[in-house]
């Protein structure tokens, strides 16, 4: 078997198998910790949900990890994270929308969790596993588990609030 990747390393010039595993152990977290928040958000009839929240996690996993295998030092991908932050707030701007009256304002905590999704898919990217994790369960905390606690009413769903009927 060793040979064969050896091979397989020699002919397609890939780096050190350990460095692809690790790789793509990264990307394939970031798509199964996105997967959580996007199954929810898609649940909810969102519009950015399951494949939206994914791509933006492995989509930022992958510009992490892009450079660090192509031997790019590690402190230039501080302006690869750059790109990604403005990059994904132009996404999430998108999201929001506001209704024909000007009153109502939709789509802020979908473009909140896709900015979240990149965040973690970065983590996830840098091999910060725990960071990765726990912020994906804070994140489904705030957008799952919280509403169903406070309760849904107009205040908190973007409406009047009970001063302003």
């Amino acid at each position: 078997m060793d040979r064969i990747l050896d091979a397989l390393a020699a002919e397609f010039a890939l780096p050190e198998m350990e460095l692809l595993v690790a790789a793509l152990v990264r990307l394939a977290m970031a798509a199964l910790l996105a997967a959580v928040i996007g199954w929810e958000r898609e649940q909810k009839g969102r519009a950015a949900g399951l494949k939206t929240h994914i791509l933006v996690s492995t989509g930022s996993a992958l510009f992490i990890l892009a450079p660090v295998m192509a031997g790019i030092p590690g402190a230039e991908n501080t302006r690869v994270m750059q790109g990604i932050v403005s990059g994904i707030g132009l996404l999430g701007a998108g999201a929001i929308l506001r209704n024909r009256e000007g009153t109502q304002v939709e789509g802020l905590t979908t473009a909140a969790s896709i900015w979240m999704t990149a965040a973690i898919g970065m983590a996830a990217g840098m091999g910060l596993e725990v960071l990765a994790i726990t912020a994906t369960v804070l994140t489904w905390l705030v957008v799952a588990a919280i509403p169903k606690l406070i309760g849904s009413t107009p205040a908190h769903r973007g409406g009047p609030g009970p001063d302003q009927r």
